[in-house]
């Protein structure tokens, strides 16, 4: 925060009206009983539900957290524990950091009543959002973690299964239901084992008015295919026909880019756009923007200020290298043209990508939030947007700001969802 609200005092051009914003990337830590609630009673001891016990250890290097739950009894502190079959997963501070001084922020267990009620309860996020001049948002998931990992590493199928539906029917009929009054917009996950699975489950959110997906950034990190194959079609093809754009969390690979197993958390979060930048030109690359035409992607929270070189790289080697380059056959246009019409950059602090805007595109950039992580410019969204968008023009601001988000995912022209 510290660039940011630098900027803030010395920018002398904020404009004295700032649209309302709407977030296309802040989080959801989901209620404990999401799971118990809608799984059937026989998976009552292995579906997820929370345990209230002490942490035994926790690291976080290389980009690999491992925490170790303790035994009743033990000592150290006490947090909330989602367990899942044999996976025990710690609400921690990283999960919810918004009203604490940067340096407080500790990576440490909690319990739900020391987080912000907004992080888990509708009208306390309603009223966070309105502190922080935000309309609405997209919510990504904690538990599940950003694209449903957690039920694809599971043993059991069809309890993942059921866990992905359950987690999109409290999102769609609870989190963002009629208490959110169209403020909160639908992000819904799929069973990534199956793509045809998957591609059912598209269809039955988008048929309630679901415009949103979660999805891996480079899924062969997941043991997954990559989309340069025919694997993902299926799913491809629902998200094509249906107008449902897919959208990508840094870390939705379960693996943050670092640079050594005991390179320190600070390290890859310097550089977690590295993963969005290597999704990127996969995507640029593999010619499903050609075969599926309505297609839209989004990188959320990889910021944009990287895009233009990267565009200009791939174009390069798509001229010059394409025919021994693999692509010259499924790439038919210049990676930037496919950029301008099917992807979104996202970002929340990125004052050299706004002063580079001409080379990444107006139409492609989003504005974001992140709350209640510990990057959230919350409460002061609006005022660092004030102080890095205060050289553009009204219009443009507008756009970006709100506009582009509302295009993307079918929103009312007031900004709101509507199922």
């Amino acid at each position: 925060m510290e660039t940011s609200e630098s900027a803030i005092a010395q920018n002398d051009r904020i404009p004295t009206d700032f649209p309302l914003i709407i977030s296309v990337d802040d989080h959801t830590v989901e209620p404990p009983t999401v799971w118990s609630d809608r799984l059937p009673k026989k998976y009552a001891d292995v579906g997820p539900r929370i345990v209230r016990a002490p942490l035994k250890e926790m690291t976080f290097l290389g980009g690999k957290f491992a925490p170790v739950m303790g035994a009743p009894g033990d000592d150290g502190p006490v947090g909330d524990w989602w367990v899942y079959e044999d996976l025990h997963r710690p609400l921690t501070r990283l999960d919810t950091a918004v009203g604490y001084d940067r340096d407080e922020i500790k990576l440490e267990v909690i319990t739900y009543e020391q987080m912000r009620p907004g992080s888990f309860s509708v009208p306390e996020r309603l009223a966070d959002m309105d502190v922080n001049h935000v309309q609405s948002a997209l919510c990504f998931p904690t538990f599940p973690r950003f694209c449903g990992q957690t039920f694809t590493e599971a043993s059991d199928r069809e309890l993942g299964l059921l866990g992905v539906r359950a987690y999109n029917d409290w999102m769609v009929e609870e989190w963002c239901g009629p208490d959110a009054r169209g403020r909160l917009i639908p992000l819904t996950l799929v069973p990534l084992w199956d793509a045809e699975l998957a591609a059912a489950e598209v269809r039955r959110n988008a048929a309630r008015g679901v415009r949103a997906v979660a999805f891996s950034e480079i899924p062969p990190h997941l043991g997954l295919p990559s989309i340069h194959g025919d694997e993902w079609d299926p799913f491809l093809a629902a998200c094509d026909e249906t107008g449902t754009v897919i959208a990508m969390h840094i870390g939705s690979s379960s693996k943050m880019p670092s640079t050594s197993p005991d390179a320190p958390p600070a390290v890859g979060s310097t550089i977690t756009f590295a993963n969005c930048c290597f999704s990127m030109v996969d995507w640029l690359m593999s010619g499903k923007f050609e075969r599926f035409p309505n297609l839209r992607i989004m990188y959320a929270e990889g910021q944009i200020g990287w895009i233009p070189y990267i565009l200009e790289r791939a174009d390069v080697v798509w001229e010059e290298n394409r025919g021994w380059g693999g692509v010259a056959d499924k790439v038919r246009k210049r990676p930037s043209e496919y950029f301008a019409e099917h992807v979104f950059g996202c970002f929340f602090d990125d004052a050299f990508g706004l002063k580079n805007l001409d080379a990444i595109g107006l139409e492609n950039v989003l504005y974001e939030t992140d709350y209640p992580h510990s990057d959230s410019t919350w409460p002061k969204s609006k005022e660092v947007g004030e102080a890095q968008m205060g050289h553009l023009e009204a219009d443009v601001v507008e756009r970006i700001v709100r506009g582009n988000a509302i295009d993307l995912l079918g929103l009312s022209a007031e900004g709101l969802w509507v199922p």
